[in-house]
């Protein structure tokens, strides 16, 4: 009886909006509530680079790490400045054909008098809010693209595809569910962002992946040699503060202080990270007779992934499910990539691609409510994946033949850090600039560590 009334009150949740947000009449505190919770989330969606940032730290050589912090530093300040600049407004557009739309240049062109009051947004939160926090998802497609094509993209081609891909492509991607869009209007899901967020950088990845090719020695004499990353606690630490961070970025998309759904949101997602997490541990060792922190702490992430587009209205049991089938697919998919010669050094088209359309399949199969539906989460799916894989690679090809984007082999050989920066991230001398250095097997047990990359 208790779990029937439990469900029940998770479905109320669920499907049914508070009377005062249906009504527009929202309390001043409830009003205050709402804003602060969502700055709040802002700012745990911000830490989220910084989670990004050290786990492909981590995952790369020393000898790119400057680089590698140089990139992330970029897409998140260029990422803000052009989300105030058009992003917003053309994620947002109001009125438009659901396809393309676009409500004018800066952020003043869509503030009005009613813009700080409850009458915005059936009074969720101010008009400065909506942007700070939709600014901060901003970046992210592009430092999901980051991480695949480190340690060998040209640092000044890398700028020009980010401030493109974020300012233009995510948003008006995002335009067609976010926005109120045909997708939308289609019956699309899509909560937090596992297809509108990550797929689409995912998506980026790839076509970045492939137009580059694999580091030099990576793949030689038709077999793979690992190339191991700089530091595995840098890379711990950035998994579990992208973990932290999710609790905004799912928590937050509920775009209130609504207690029962947003502590049910951060619930769903803990669960589906927790069982990634178990699901990768158990399938890598399955695989390599060898436990895999790498593997692991990419099913975390494949968890948080494949939970984002429906933590609001699975299941609990659905949310376990969904995380474990993300964690082995993060394993399989890490296999696959290497196996067709794709190189990834981070595991981020596994991570956000694969586990992203996962993610979204997964509503229309283990949602609470009945209008989601299984046919139409495919249909974004090839939308979304055709759109974002067809600008991303045209950029990427532009950019190929009149920039270049590969360093010369010589640069890539002694590091990104001297070649692009002219200086080492760490004062260890000519530690890890060789190619003797590059092709040097890790111990026994860690060679798939460096089949994800």
């Amino acid at each position: 009886m208790r779990r029937m009334i439990m469900t029940a009150a998770v479905l109320g949740a669920v499907l049914a909006p508070a009377a005062a947000f249906a009504e527009g009449e929202v309390s001043p505190g409830l009003f205050t509530a709402n804003n602060v919770w969502m700055m709040l989330c802002a700012g745990l969606v911000f830490i989220m680079h910084l989670g990004f940032a050290t786990l492909e730290s981590g995952l790369t050589r020393a000898k790119n790490t400057t680089n590698i912090l140089f990139k992330n530093t970029w897409i998140i300040s260029v990422g803000i400045l052009t989300y105030a600049l058009m992003g917003f407004n053309l994620m947002y557009p109001g009125d438009f054909n659901g396809w393309f739309g676009f409500a004018g240049f800066g952020l003043a062109a869509g503030f009005d008098e009613g813009s700080n009051t409850p009458g915005y947004a059936d009074g969720g939160y101010t008009y400065w809010t909506d942007f700070l926090f939709q600014a901060m998802f901003a970046a992210t497609a592009a430092t999901i693209v980051s991480g695949a094509v480190a340690e060998r993209i040209k640092l000044s081609s890398f700028m020009v595809f980010s401030v493109i891909f974020v300012a233009i492509v995510y948003t008006i991607a995002g335009s067609w569910k976010w926005g109120g869009g045909w997708l939308d209007a289609m019956g699309f899901y899509d909560f937090a962002g596992s297809t509108l967020v990550h797929s689409v950088g995912g998506w980026g990845a790839l076509a970045g992946a492939l137009l580059l090719g694999p580091r030099l020695g990576k793949y030689v004499g038709g077999r793979l040699n690992p190339i191991p990353g700089s530091s595995m606690p840098l890379a711990a630490v950035g998994v579990f503060l992208l973990w932290l961070g999710w609790f905004g970025f799912n928590g937050g998309s509920v775009l209130s202080a609504d207690p029962q759904l947003t502590s049910y949101t951060l619930v769903t997602t803990s669960i589906a990270a927790a069982a990634g997490a178990v699901a990768a541990m158990m399938t890598s060792w399955m695989v390599a007779s060898k436990p895999d922190l790498s593997m692991s702490l990419n099913g975390i992430l494949a968890g948080l992934v494949g939970i984002t587009a429906g933590a609001d209205s699975v299941s609990l049991t659905g949310a376990v499910v969904i995380g474990v089938i993300a964690g082995a697919l993060v394993v399989g998919s890490v296999l696959f990539m290497d196996r067709v010669k794709i190189d990834d050094p981070v595991g981020a088209i596994s991570v956000h691609l694969t586990c992203g359309i996962w993610g979204t399949l997964a509503v229309g199969l283990f949602s609470m409510n009945p209008e989601h539906s299984l046919g139409i989460q495919a249909i974004g799916v090839v939308a979304y994946g055709a759109f974002a894989f067809a600008c991303a690679f045209g950029l990427f090809f532009i950019l190929k033949v009149t920039m270049g984007i590969r360093v010369s082999e010589e640069e890539e050989l002694e590091g990104l850090d001297l070649a692009e920066h002219g200086g080492h991230a760490y004062d260890y001398g000519s530690i890890g600039t060789g190619l003797e250095d590059d092709l040097a097997g890790p111990p026994l047990g860690g060679r798939l560590v460096e089949s994800k990359g």
